[in-house]
């Protein structure tokens, strides 16, 4: 007889999603109100929506949550955020029975677990994944993702996620027969966790690991864990460990014969599903305490029990189960040499089995329908990333082209002022040019014009009147005059003294004989001296490092110039008692300062922008002929300085 059906005590696990033992809905909503828009709210949203997903049993609410969340990850580019609403979300979607949507989902999460380079993160991805493909009956697909997880985990390490991974291999390995895979990883899975010393998954992974060696006909192996198992669910009062610990003993029992033993066991375990309300467990209790008392020939007692059972799985739907009750009933209706009850038992079981074989083979085509399904939705998810990716290149593409065409009219644009301003440039230094050239011209025809004046006025008419002085004076020794006469001759001898004097010193003033002997330095002061010693006014000259300079005639004759029309200016205007006159070279950066300083009574400097004299405009006319530069400084009873820089 085949051995009969035993409860596997393990769950599909949720890497990333776990229950907060200790969030409170309310204190959480609180938080909510205060949170600011970064990735700690993220994390809020997700565990409000755990709170209303695993403790209210309220899916829809706990949606509103999660998606919150994700909005607000894209919003941020948070990339965890994004991997933990996938992870969630995905266990709402298998409440629903959508697998496929939850497939999609999971491997959208997977992929951006790549960007992180935590393998942590990346194998637990792996995992669910993997659980999608459990769920949809996709073992081959289930175990490939698993086994990648399983290297994530090997590489930290991290023991206990790789035993948990191993579990999962364990049991789609037994639940597809390849009994010696499922008692390979499920003793590795066992190891692990010894380590870790929680008691629910040891408990948990020795009832697996019983299961298995049974399944290889290990028994007293099996018989072991079982044992083992049982003393860990009664210590922390796991009922559903407990009642399947004892219904896997009964069995080792049952196909040992062994009635006797075998009967604790499964009273033990019928008690324990009463109690607990476990109606499959019940089933199964119930079935093998038929199998006892037919093993005990107590035939009428077998069938009450089994009946018993068969009527529990009809109310419960279990289809399996209550095959199996039926395979039990027909031994006992051999038993009691009702043959043709037996057969017709036989007959309608034989139904059932292809009921169950058609809905296997269903729930396969199903299977590869919803893969099909799902190889369509990634198929149209990389063609809408491809076309996606295709106009995000082709924006880029044209916005870079936009870029350089606008960098293109930009530079085109800022070439054409800048040639516009170099040409501007040119005509205003063209034009400088002209006027300086213009005023070169002038400046020159102007001392040229002064020097051939000074030359005639000292030359011709100079010495004409020296050669008439000395005629009268000749004159004088022949003549007879009266005293009245000779004094009248005398005055117009000395009017005659005071002509040549005068014209002499409009010749020099004209074309400064100093200047062109001895220098620019040497003219200036004997020119100030001059001033002061006819007091009109007190004249100080001061100069510094005019020692080594070397000036040309026309530079020379433009300063001294300058010189002379600034205390021209002074005497006629400034009503100043005191004036300085300052030259300054300096050799180092080939500089030439004059500076004119009176205490006069001063005057407001704007007003010059109005003058219609010649006098300041002879001035800038000669300063901008040398290139230099001006500063007046000038207010009200506190004098006036001019201080002018000119290159040399």
């Amino acid at each position: 007889m085949k051995k009969f059906l035993l409860i596997i005590f393990a769950t599909l696990f949720s890497l990333l999603c776990t229950a907060q033992d200790a969030t409170i809905k309310d204190s959480l909503l609180k938080l909510m109100q205060k949170a600011k828009e970064d990735t700690g709210k993220v994390l809020l949203l997700m565990q409000i929506g755990n709170e209303y997903e695993v403790q209210m049993q309220d899916i829809q609410t706990a949606s509103q949550y999660y998606l919150q969340a994700k909005s607000l990850s894209e919003k941020l580019h948070y990339t965890l955020g994004l991997i933990k609403f996938y992870s969630n979300y995905t266990g709402i979607l298998n409440q629903k029975e959508e697998f496929d949507s939850a497939l999609l989902l999971n491997k959208q999460a997977l992929k951006l677990s790549f960007t992180t380079n935590d393998l942590k993160l990346v194998g637990k991805c792996y995992g669910n994944v993997g659980n999608s493909f459990n769920y949809m009956g996709d073992y081959d697909s289930a175990v490939y993702y698993y086994q990648e997880a399983e290297k994530k985990f090997e590489a930290i390490p991290d023991n206990y996620l790789l035993a948990r991974v191993s579990e999962m291999i364990q049991l789609i390995y037994q639940r597809t027969g390849r009994n010696d895979y499922a008692l390979l990883y499920g003793k590795a899975a066992l190891k692990e966790l010894r380590k870790s010393g929680d008691s629910t998954d040891i408990g948990r992974a020795l009832l697996n690991v019983a299961n298995s060696y049974q399944s290889n006909r290990f028994e007293d192996s099996a018989l072991a864990c079982y044992q083992e198992a049982l003393q860990i669910a009664s210590r922390i009062q796991f009922s559903n460990l407990e009642i399947s610990s004892l219904l896997g003993a009964a069995n080792i029992y049952f196909h040992r014969y062994d009635a006797d033993r075998q009967k604790p066991y499964a009273e033990r375990a019928l008690a324990l599903s009463k109690e607990t309300d476990n109606a499959e467990g019940e089933v199964i209790a119930e079935r093998a305490l038929a199998l006892h008392y037919l093993l005990k020939n107590n035939l009428p007692l077998a069938k009450s029990y089994i009946l018993t059972s068969l009527k529990l799985a009809d109310s419960l739907g279990l289809v399996k189960e209550h095959w199996e009750s039926l395979r039990v009933l027909s031994s006992i209706l051999y038993a009691q040499k009702d043959i043709v009850g037996a057969e017709k038992l036989l007959d309608s079981m034989q139904v059932i089995e292809d009921k169950l074989r058609g809905e296997e083979v269903q729930q396969k085509i199903l299977t590869l329908e919803k893969r099909y399904e799902t190889q369509k939705k990634e198929s149209r998810i990389q063609l809408q990333q491809s076309q996606l990716a295709q106009k995000t290149t082709l924006n880029y593409l044209l916005t870079a082209g936009f870029a350089s065409l606008l960098i293109i009219l930009l530079l085109a644009y800022r070439n054409y002022t800048h040639r516009k301003k170099l040409q501007q440039q040119r005509i205003d230094e063209l034009e400088t040019e002209n006027k300086l050239s213009a005023t070169e011209a002038v400046l020159k025809g102007e001392e040229q014009e002064r020097t051939r004046l000074a030359k005639d006025l000292h030359d011709g008419l100079g010495g004409m009147l020296s050669g008439i002085k000395f005629s009268l004076s000749n004159m004088k020794e022949n003549l007879f005059m009266t005293p009245d006469n000779a004094q009248a001759f005398e005055r117009s001898i000395d009017m005659l003294d005071s002509s040549i004097r005068e014209m002499r010193r409009v010749a020099h003033n004209m074309m400064p004989e100093m200047l062109v002997k001895y220098g620019l330095d040497i003219a200036l002061k004997e020119f100030c001296n001059e001033i002061d010693r006819s007091g009109a006014i007190n004249v100080s000259y001061q100069s510094a490092g005019m020692d080594a300079v070397n000036i040309d005639q026309t530079s020379s004759v433009t300063i001294y110039r300058i010189v002379q029309e600034l205390l021209n200016n002074v005497i006629k205007h400034a009503q100043a008692k005191n004036v300085l006159v300052q030259l300054h070279h300096s050799k180092q950066e080939n500089l030439l300062a004059i500076t004119v300083e009176d205490d006069g009574v001063g005057f407001d400097v704007n007003s010059l922008k109005a003058a219609t004299g010649m006098g300041w405009r002879s001035i800038q006319n000669r300063v901008e002929f040398l290139n230099g530069k001006s500063d007046i400084q000038s207010s009200s009873n506190n004098g006036t300085s001019v201080m002018i820089e000119i290159g040399i």
